[in-house]
């Protein structure tokens, strides 16, 4: 005899709580224990009565049943040390810590082109919600070395001085060394506009918010950002929340990376990481090493520069700039010697060739692009080296010039930079809205270097 629907229908519905509670018996959830707020130093807090891993969330309950997210950043016995990712105001004596058990992912997807979002993955753009369809560890994995495709071809990044003098391979990473206000971020905005990547993704960390805005609406512009992601982090962020939009940035990234994608990563500033990772390190009495900066900085910056480059899975790469901030111009000051020992090469931004008037102010002298020979064929590398040898011997007379008391005819080799400094200053500027692709760029060069005669012959080249 047939049973009656409702009868099946309510034994499937049984079973199926049957199954479900045996799975739960079988990988219980481990309990999670609430604890309390204790003590709040600056903008580290301390808990109790709760366990949790480090990178782990919690949320804190104020009074007025508002919450705000932590993550925690340290431990010493019963004690939990907690950093808010944003706004602290409400919180109190005794307010529960409610750990999640979850660490920061990275909400990814196609939907993010065009958008602008904070170091939490919220949209600042006013566009509305974005509906992402991937996740990506925030804290990135670590690639084997000897897994990584080899870097062989060189990424046009509409710079003639780069381009032609400094290239760039698929998969470098570089730092753009320079002091404030010397035109780092017009660099920025002319190679994210320029470049033949597919996808750019730009960080902004720890800049000002007029900043932020300016580089949105007038140096991206609507073409710039109809293929780009922009992140946000500016200075008025909590420390931890401007280290996760550098992270989620690179999340981003890696996530285009993986779907074969050849990615622009523009990162403003490393400087401001590392100088969020020391406020987090000395706030939880980590002591203090070179200059203030806790030794916790120095292995923060690797970690964070080596997720870029070409992956070990698919034919995507990502090349990454890295703005650093020399404070007061000094070029050895702690992050600069840091980040110039773990990157693929330097771009250093003059401020004298700034205050001149020469845009971009790239200073040949004391640039290098370490793959540059891996890229380029051996004839676009002899051109390079002999503009590079001519810009140095004039830099290195420059003084004897000037004050006229270099007499021509003494050294031929400086007449020669003396007759070809004009065009070779010429061919070093480039306005912000010039585009000048890598086939021009090249061009360029070798015009330039024919005009002062000074190409080698191709037999004697070695």
């Amino acid at each position: 005899m047939k049973q009656p629907d409702f009868v099946t229908r309510r034994a499937d519905k049984w079973r199926s709580r049957l199954q479900d509670y045996t799975q739960r018996i079988a990988k219980p959830k481990p309990m999670l224990v609430e604890g309390k707020l204790t003590r709040m130093v600056g903008l580290t807090l301390e808990a109790i009565g709760c366990r949790s891993t480090i990178g782990g969330r919690c949320m804190i309950e104020t009074v007025d049943g508002r919450r705000i997210e932590a993550e925690v950043v340290g431990f010493s016995g019963e004690r939990l040390f907690l950093m808010p990712t944003g706004d602290i105001r409400g919180l109190e004596q005794d307010c529960r810590v409610i750990p999640l058990g979850l660490t920061s992912v990275a909400h990814v997807g196609p939907a993010l082109l065009g958008r602008v979002i904070d170091g939490g993955g919220k949209p600042l753009d006013g566009g509305g919600a974005i509906h992402t369809t991937d996740t990506m560890p925030l804290h990135g994995r670590s690639i084997n070395p000897l897994g990584r495709k080899p870097i062989d071809e060189p990424l046009d990044v509409g710079v003639r001085a780069i381009n032609s003098l400094l290239t760039v391979g698929r998969g470098q990473r570089l730092g753009l060394f320079a002091g404030s206000g010397v035109g780092k971020s017009v660099l920025l905005g002319m190679m994210t506009r320029y470049t033949k990547a597919d996808i750019i993704v730009v960080g902004l960390i720890g800049e000002r918010g007029r900043e932020v805005s300016e580089f949105v609406r007038k140096t991206l512009g609507p073409e710039g950002m109809a293929r780009s992601v922009v992140v946000a982090s500016p200075a008025d962020d909590p420390p931890l929340m401007r280290m996760h939009g550098a992270m989620l940035a690179t999340s981003i990234a890696e996530y285009f990376r993986d779907q074969g994608k050849n990615v622009l990563l523009l990162m403003d500033s490393l400087t401001r990481y590392a100088q969020a990772q020391r406020e987090i390190a000395l706030a939880i009495n980590e002591p203090p090493a070179t200059k203030g900066y806790p030794p916790s900085v120095f292995s923060k910056l690797p970690s964070l520069v080596e997720r870029a480059g070409n992956s070990d899975v698919g034919e995507g790469s990502i090349t990454a700039f890295y703005t650093v901030l020399t404070e007061g111009d000094d070029a050895n000051d702690p992050i600069s010697d840091a980040s110039r020992a773990i990157l693929d090469g330097h771009v250093h931004l003059s401020r004298g060739l700034a205050e001149a008037g020469h845009f971009p102010a790239i200073d040949m002298e004391a640039s290098v692009s370490r793959l540059m020979n891996e890229v380029v064929p051996l004839e676009h590398q002899d051109m390079a080296r002999t503009f590079k040898k001519v810009n140095s011997t004039y830099q290195q007379n420059v003084d004897l010039i000037n004050v006229g008391a270099y007499q021509a005819g003494s050294n031929s080799l400086v007449d020669q930079a003396i007759g070809m400094h004009t065009p070779m200053l010429d061919f070093l500027q480039q306005g912000a809205h010039e585009a000048v692709d890598f086939s021009q760029s090249l061009a360029g060069l070798q015009q330039v270097l024919e005009r002062g005669q000074v190409l080698t012959p191709p037999e004697n080249r070695s």
